[in-house]
């Protein structure tokens, strides 16, 4: 039984761990490092009563709910920063971990298995699920030390109200989370052909965890149940400290992975149990041009991209009618909200919660021009530049599409937002000014955009960076205002420069400026990919 389907799973393991320890270190470095340092923030943040209560009452309100999950009592604020620090923090970076797992388990098994490699391993003598069970103690084993090193690093900072057993359970649940997409996403790699469907269905079933927890905090609790996310933020960390959540998330990913193991054995090497759809037997004029191919490659994660932020906004658009009227009724939160008496707190909302959505618009933008560097690495541009082709024409095409699927996912942003929330607020919000504080950050987008082609053009080998950056620029529209980071380390995300409609006047000056950096970073990663030697 052990030689036929475990032999050499050790080497395996060992093997694995080396290919993969520098994403797992960043990422353990990473989310540890903002972890504490957060932490480590709070009791200067919230050094007194009153700014804490005055902190609860806005974490309670519809639009804060939905976006980080269900608060504690009034008390538990007053008495703790442990709390406030779970509620504000736990619920993004489980959400964080989430990615990490998606992201190292869709690489290490469909990743792999498309690009030959399993292949080369299983004509080895090994067995049958050696490879496959190597992978999944990688991660078990990565998500435990998270675990750990959380629990310990937050109860060695000895701050009021994070005690050992909260801490605990605290990475805990970030541990467990992650074990369950991972899980997740190994059942998906058993039943699409590709990494990218991969992928693509595990951050898919991400976003409507999200979503569906999102709308049941504010209105149902046995919606949110449904949710493996709505599980995370109801464990009452540091009051309650309640583990069953936890123990149930685990279960449900024993389950899953067992699932995907028998999966696994049952089906053939480079196959999946979903067939790819058959194409058409003539291609259209369209497909046998550069961008037309580009364009049918990705239009799947395109279209799910689109529909999965279409979504998220809505559910933000149908909460908004009881945000004013939450915050008019509270007399002491007006001594810590800014009430400008020409914008709304509705308004002042949108522009948090719009920079925080275009950093989502960023990430298909993003994964759009990186097909082009996976296509490479696979040798599959080869059947481009075996014909009369150009590798201008080549990378054109994908920051073309690049830059049009900014465009598209900001529109859908501001649509969902204003068509929803104009249903159930008094006041509707003004259709162009919803749209104009979407638009305002394509310029950053754009930027962000040109940092990718330079990166594949003249640095392949490090495009796993911009992932960094991206997670980066979301820390600092996140917490630089809660945690006062000094202006150099703010500026080095091009979103800090963007002006933040309707609150901020438009400035044309500095988004001509970020779309002039935009096109030299084009120019100089376009002349880098004519120069450069091409994979394979």
């Amino acid at each position: 039984m052990y030689e036929k389907y475990f032999k050499g799973t050790k080497h395996l393991t060992a093997f694995i761990f080396r290919q993969q320890r520098f994403k797992i270190l960043v990422w353990l470095i990473s989310l540890l490092g903002i972890t504490l340092s957060v932490a480590a923030f709070y009791p200067e943040v919230y050094g007194d009563d009153q700014s804490r209560q005055a902190a609860s009452m806005t974490m309670d309100n519809p639009a804060m709910v939905a976006m980080l999950g269900p608060g504690y009592e009034v008390e538990a604020y007053v008495h703790s920063i442990g709390t406030m620090f779970a509620n504000e923090m736990l619920l993004f970076t489980a959400i964080a971990v989430a990615i990490m797992s998606i992201l190292l388990v869709g690489r290490a098994t469909r990743g792999e298995e498309e690009d030959g490699r399993v292949e080369m391993i299983r004509a080895l003598a090994v067995g049958r699920l050696s490879y496959a069970s190597a992978v999944m103690i990688v991660i078990v084993s990565t998500h435990v030390l998270l675990a750990l090193l959380t629990g310990i690093g937050l109860a060695s900072l000895g701050i009021e109200g994070i005690h050992a057993e909260g801490s605990f359970l605290y990475g805990s649940i970030l541990g467990a989370t992650g074990l369950l997409f991972a899980a997740f996403t190994a059942v998906f790699a058993q039943l699409t052909e590709t990494s990218r469907g991969t992928t693509m269905f595990s951050f898919m079933l991400l976003i409507i965890a999200y979503l569906v927890r999102a709308i049941g905090d504010v209105s149902s609790d046995t919606l949110s149940w449904i949710s493996p996310l709505g599980w995370s933020v109801r464990t009452g960390v540091f009051v309650e400290n309640d583990w069953w959540p936890v123990l149930l998330s685990i279960i449900v990913a024993i389950l899953f992975g067992a699932a995907a193991i028998y999966l696994h054995s049952i089906r053939d090497l480079g196959s999946g149990f979903i067939a790819a759809r058959k194409g058409n037997t003539h291609a259209s004029t369209f497909l046998q041009t550069t961008l037309g191919l580009t364009f049918r490659l990705q239009q799947t994660n395109i279209i799910a991209w689109a529909i999965g932020l279409f979504a998220l906004s809505s559910s933000f658009g149908a909460i908004l009618g009881d945000l004013e009227t939450y915050f008019a009724d509270i007399e002491l939160m007006q001594a810590f909200v800014e009430v400008d008496s020409d914008y709304t707190l509705t308004e002042q909302f949108i522009t948090l919660l719009m920079a925080i959505m275009s950093l989502i618009s960023l990430v298909p933008a993003v994964m759009v021009v990186l097909k082009l560097k996976a296509e490479e690495t696979k040798n599959l541009t080869e059947n481009f530049y075996s014909r009369a082709v150009s590798r201008t024409r080549i990378l054109a095409s994908h920051s073309f599409l690049a830059v049009v699927v900014s465009f598209l996912m900001q529109s859908l942003v501001a649509l969902g937002l204003w068509s929803v929330s104009g249903t159930v607020m008094d006041e509707a919000l003004s259709f162009s000014t919803t749209f104009a504080s979407a638009y305002v950050y394509l310029p950053a987008i754009w930027a962000v955009i040109g940092l990718v082609i330079l990166l594949v053009g003249a640095f392949p080998k490090l495009t796993g960076l911009i992932w960094l950056y991206v997670v980066y620029c979301f820390v600092v529209v996140y917490l630089s205002g809660l945690l006062d980071f000094p202006d150099w380390m703010n500026n080095i995300s091009v979103f800090e420069y963007v002006p933040q409609i309707p609150v901020d006047d438009g400035n044309t000056i500095v988004l001509i400026i970020l779309t002039l950096i935009a096109i030299v970073l084009m120019v100089v990663g376009f002349t880098g990919f004519n120069k450069r030697d091409i994979a394979g």
